[in-house]
C-alpha cells in the first residue's frame, strides 16, 4: 500500500495528480487544513511513523526535512525498509529518500513524468549502470543477495562481469558492461547451485507448477511434495512464476497455502482449457478424465501457464493425496495473464459518508478491487477512490442485485468490492452475501474468497456527534417491516422500552412508512419520561448535516426521513448546556465512584 501525504490545501492539487498516476494508492491529508481526502490525520509526525513502521510506501507533497525528521528514529535496516519520497508541492522535484534500489527510483521516475518535474535520483548504482542490481523486473528472485554489493562495487570501479544465461533471458541487464573473461560472475538459471561468495545469482520466472489433490489435503503434503520434487531435479523455487492447477481448486487451502509460501501466484483454468493440453501430457489419466474432464491436473496446469513452446521438466509426482509437475517456458512467464486468479469479494462499509471515517482497511479493499458494486450514491461517495475501477450501480432497493452481481463478479475470477454505507454487518449487505451463498450454492460464489471489512457505524457516528449517548447499554431497531413483520418489531420495542435501553432507530421514517415512529414513540413512553432527550443526526459526514435534540414526547414522523438517524435516551440520559453546545450523554454509573 502507498500513502500520499498532503500537508497544505496548496499542494493538494500535486496530490491528486499523484495519486491518478499511482492506482491504489491512498490520499491522507491534514485534518482542519486539507479536505477531501480518503484518510485524515493529526499529528504528522507520528501518522508518518506510524506508516513506515507498518512497512507503507510513503510520498510526501512537503518539504524532504518533515519526512526525515519523523522517521529518523525508526531506520535501522535498509533491506526492511518502505520507499520513501518527497515530491514538492508544485511537482517540480520527487526525491526518494529511503528504499531506492526497493522501488522508491522506480516511483521517482513514474511520478517525475507524470508530474512533467524531475526524479532526483542518487543512488550510484542507477546513476551509472542504468539499473538497480537488487531490483529485478517482476517475477524475477535475487538467489544470492549478498554478491549485489561486491558486484556493484567491481561494476563502479570500471570492471566487467561474465554473463551466464541458463534460463530466460538477460534483456534487462543490456546495460552492463560484459567480457568473456569478466569477473565476478553474473548468472540467470532455473537451478539451485553452489556460487561463489562473489556470484551474483538471478532465477528468472521460467518454471510453471501444476498442482492437484484431493479436497481437504493437508497443506502440509502438498507442499512437502513440492520441496522434495524441486530438490530431486535440482530445480531452484526461485524460478517458480506461479502455481497452477483447474478452476475446481479455486478454494483449496492447500494450494493457496503453497501458492503464499513460494511468494507467487496461484492461477487456474477450467477443465476443458486443460483438456486442449491432452496431446503433450507424459502421464494422462482415464480416471481424471471422466471425474473432471480432462486426462491430467497437475502437467495439463504445468504446461497451460507456462505456455506454447514450453514442454514438461517433471511429470506427474505423487504423493498419497496430491500431484505435482512443472514445466520450463520458452520465454518468460508473465503470472499475472496466466489463467485466472481465485476471485475475492469484499464487502465494505465506508461509514455514513465522510471519508475521514473511512478505515484504512477500508481504503486498503476499495484500492485492491477492479470492480466496485453498490448504490450509486455510495459509489459517489468514494470520490477519487473509484477512479480507474468499473462501477456497477444499481436502485436503492435493488439489494439483492446488487449482492449477486458482486458474486457473480467474484465467481468469474474478479477482485471486487461491495460498497456499503456504515457498517457492512449492521442492516447492510454482509448478511445478504451469506443468505444468498447458504441458499443458492452456486459452486463459482463457493470457490471464491470472502471478506467483511467494517466501517464506522451510523449510530457512532450520530453519538459522537451529539455527545456520548451509547456509553452504557443500548439496543439498534430497524422499524422498516419490509422484511420484518411490525409485530415482531413491536415485540422488540416492548423489550426495549422495559429493559431501559438507549434505542437507535434505523429507517425511522420513508415516503410510504408514516406512522412507525410514532408508534414506537409511544411504547417507548411506557418505560421512560416525555423528557427523555432524542437525538435527530440528518446525512452524517456530508455538506448537508445536521444535529437536533428534542425530547421523547416532542418526536414526530416529520421531524426523520430515511437520511435520519434517530437515538432515544434511556431514562437515566441527560441533557448538558457546556461551551455554547448542548450534549448528550449517559451516565455510566460512575457517579458512586466520583463522590
Amino acid at each position: 500500500m502507498t500513502a500520499i501525504l498532503c500537508l497544505t490545501p496548496a499542494a493538494l492539487p500535486t496530490a491528486r495528480a499523484v495519486a491518478a498516476a499511482l492506482p491504489g494508492a491512498v490520499l491522507h491529508g491534514l485534518a482542519g487544513r486539507v479536505d477531501g481526502t480518503e484518510q485524515s490525520f493529526s499529528d504528522a509526525a507520528a501518522h508518518i511513523r506510524a506508516l513506515f513502521a507498518a512497512g507503507s510506501a510513503i510520498v510526501g507533497i512537503c518539504a524532504a526535512g518533515i519526512l526525515i525528521r519523523a522517521v529518523a528514529p525508526l531506520l535501522a535496516d535498509k533491506q526492511a525498509e518502505p520507499p520513501v519520497l518527497a515530491v514538492a508541492p508544485d511537482g517540480s522535484a520527487v526525491v526518494p529518500l529511503l528504499g531506492g534500489h526497493h522501488g522508491a527510483n522506480r516511483l521517482a521516475r513514474t511520478l517525475a513524468a507524470a508530474l512533467g518535474g524531475q526524479a532526483a535520483v542518487t543512488t550510484a548504482g542507477d546513476l551509472t549502470l542504468g539499473l538497480s542490481l537488487d531490483e529485478p523486473p517482476p517475477g524475477w528472485r535475487v538467489a544470492t543477495p549478498a554478491a549485489i554489493k561486491p558486484v556493484a562495487a567491481a561494476l563502479l570501479a570500471g570492471g566487467k562481469v561474465r554473463l551466464e544465461v541458463e534460463a530466460g533471458n538477460a534483456d534487462w541487464l543490456a546495460g552492463l558492461p560484459v567480457a568473456d573473461d569478466g569477473q565476478p560472475l553474473v548468472r540467470i538459471t532455473d537451478h539451485a547451485v553452489a556460487t561463489d561468495e562473489d556470484e551474483l545469482l538471478y532465477n528468472p520466472p521460467v518454471l510453471a507448477l501444476g498442482v492437484g489433490c484431493e479436497r481437504g489435503c493437508d497443506p502440509a503434503e502438498l507442499a512437502r511434495l513440492v520441496q522434495e520434487t524441486l530438490a530431486a531435479e535440482g530445480l531452484a523455487p526461485g524460478a517458480v512464476a506461479c502455481v497452477a492447477s483447474v478452476d475446481l481448486k479455486m478454494d483449496e487451502a492447500a494450494v493457496q497455502d503453497l501458492a503464499a509460501g513460494l511468494g507467487v501466484p496461484a492461477r487456474f483454468f477450467t477443465a476443458a482449457r486443460l483438456n486442449d493440453e491432452a496431446p503433450r501430457l507424459l502421464n494422462p489419466s482415464d480416471v481424471v478424465l471422466r471425474e473432471i474432464g480432462c486426462p491430467g491436473v497437475s502437467e495439463g496446469a504445468a504446461l497451460a501457464a507456462a505456455g506454447p513452446g514450453s514442454a514438461l521438466v517433471v511429470g506427474k509426482t505423487k504423493s498419497r493425496r496430491a500431484t505435482v509437475a512443472l514445466a520450463r517456458s520458452a520465454g518468460l512467464i508473465d503470472a499475472g495473464t496466466v489463467g485466472a486468479g481465485r476471485g475475492r469479494l469484499m464487502v465494505v462499509g465506508i461509514g455514513p459518508g465522510m471519508a475521514g471515517w473511512r478505515s484504512p482497511e477500508a481504503s486498503a479493499a476499495i484500492a485492491a478491487a477492479g470492480d466496485l458494486v453498490g448504490y450509486g450514491l455510495y459509489l459517489d461517495l468514494l470520490g477519487d477512490a473509484a477512479d480507474g475501477k468499473t462501477r456497477h450501480e444499481s436502485d436503492l432497493g435493488a439489494e439483492a442485485d446488487r449482492a449477486r452481481k458482486a458474486l457473480d463478479l467474484a465467481g468469474q475470477g474478479r477482485s471486487v468490492a461491495l460498497i456499503c454505507s456504515g457498517d457492512s454487518g449492521i442492516y447492510a449487505l454482509a448478511t445478504l452475501v451469506f443468505e444468498l451463498l447458504d441458499r443458492e450454492r452456486r459452486p463459482e460464489w463457493l470457490r471464491a474468497e470472502i471478506a467483511v471489512v467494517p466501517g464506522s457505524s451510523a449510530l457512532q457516528a450520530a453519538a459522537a456527534r451529539a455527545g456520548a449517548p451509547v456509553n452504557h447499554d443500548f439496543c439498534t431497531i430497524s422499524l422498516s417491516d419490509l422484511l420484518t413483520p411490525w409485530k415482531t418489531i413491536e415485540k422488540r420495542l416492548q423489550a426495549a422500552a422495559a429493559a431501559d435501553f438507549v434505542v437507535c432507530f434505523y429507517n425511522p421514517v420513508s415516503k410510504r412508512r408514516r406512522d412507525q415512529l410514532a408508534r414506537a414513540r409511544d411504547i417507548l413512553l411506557t418505560g421512560r419520561p416525555p423528557e427523555t432527550p432524542v437525538i435527530l443526526a440528518r446525512q452524517l459526514g456530508r455538506p448537508e448535516e445536521s444535529i437536533r435534540v428534542v425530547t421523547l414526547g416532542e418526536l414526530t414522523p416529520d421531524h426523520a426521513d430515511m437520511l435520519t438517524m434517530v437515538l432515544v435516551g434511556s431514562s437515566e440520559t441527560r441533557l448538558l448546556d457546556a461551551g455554547g453546545r448542548k450534549w448528550v450523554y449517559t451516565p455510566r454509573g460512575y457517579a458512586r465512584k466520583l463522590s
